[in-house]
């Protein structure tokens, strides 16, 4: 078990290294002077010396990434050049938008996903399993963002059930809050909801044909009791696992919805960055983005391997 743990620990550092690396290279070391894009075609050689200086862009490369790799460990990321505030405070402030956001878009994914894909599994080869999965096909289809625009000329606009953009903040209370991130929580999490349906249909439908199944109805419960005391239980392995992976690409996926529906989060911060060439704080946040994906990636692993020994020794299921 301790051995199986060190490996996977190792192999997330080694990962996580690499893409600092990366990310590192990409900002800073490829031709091209971050100061001078900063500072645009009009900056003076002592002004791109003066920024270059206070951004530490005068240092070693190894001393640079070395400071930058501290920065992430102690939270100190270094001063936006754009805001004018340390990096780590904006991304902290922003957080308080994105993740609830991501939060949300899971939530309405995991019902959405579960509900619809058993309901289809419930009724197999019938006129309703075909409708719901063509529906899930077309969640797989469409673009969020598209789809959040038609929810915003419907809803927002049509309706005026929900605001067609912003965000108030949660000092204007949560309900308000909590009404604002609703519409672009749901445009997030309709392709995720759309995988989780077919993935559903297929788990539970593989599930209906164990024994237990035919052991249950057998004593008597009824096709939806079977479902829902036994079925359910078994076929949400896998559904969970894709909902723990699903996180994290909920997260990257708020950076187009952010933009489309106007949310003060990291997403959208990462656009202003690009579009004020604060390379400072762009670093960080393609980081953290890459690091969420791959911590969450490297979590599910270490818990496959938990819950079956054979992983721990490299062997496959089945071998």
């Amino acid at each position: 078990m301790i051995a199986f743990l060190a490996r996977r620990l190792v192999t997330l550092l080694s990962t996580l290294i690499v893409a600092a690396l990366v990310i590192f290279c990409v900002t800073e070391v490829l031709p091209g002077d971050p100061a001078a894009v900063m500072l645009g075609l009009s900056a003076t050689p002592e002004t791109i010396a003066a920024l270059r200086a206070e951004l530490g862009l005068d240092a070693p490369v190894v001393v640079r990434f070395l400071r930058w790799m501290t920065g992430f460990v102690t939270g100190d990321l270094g001063i936006s050049y754009a805001y004018r505030v340390p990096v780590a405070g904006l991304i902290a402030e922003r957080l308080q938008v994105t993740l609830p956001l991501a939060i949300m878009a899971s939530l309405f994914a995991s019902i959405l996903g579960i509900t619809l894909g058993a309901l289809a599994a419930s009724r197999a080869n019938s006129l309703v399993d075909s409708a719901l999965m063509a529906a899930a096909q077309a969640g797989l289809a469409i673009p969020n963002f598209w789809f959040g625009i038609l929810m915003v000329l419907v809803f927002a606009i049509g309706l005026g059930w929900f605001p067609a953009g912003g965000f108030p903040g949660w000092d204007a209370g949560v309900v308000d809050s909590l009404r604002a991130l609703f519409l672009p929580a749901f445009a997030l999490a309709l392709p995720q909801g759309a995988v989780l349906a077919r993935l559903t249909r297929t788990a539970v439908l593989e599930a209906l044909g164990e024994d237990f199944v035919r052991t249950a109805r057998a004593k008597g419960l009824t096709a939806g009791q079977t479902l829902r005391r036994h079925v359910l239980r078994n076929a949400m392995v896998p559904v969970i696992t894709m909902l723990a992976l699903q996180f994290s690409f909920l997260i990257t996926g708020t950076i187009i919805i952010e933009n489309v529906f106007a949310l003060p989060g990291l997403g959208r911060l990462i656009f202003q960055s690009v579009g004020g060439h604060d390379l400072v704080t762009v670093k960080s946040l393609v980081m953290i983005y890459v690091g969420a994906v791959i911590l969450v990636n490297a979590g599910v692993d270490m818990a496959y391997g938990l819950i079956d020994p054979r992983l721990r020794f490299g062997r496959g299921v089945g071998r």
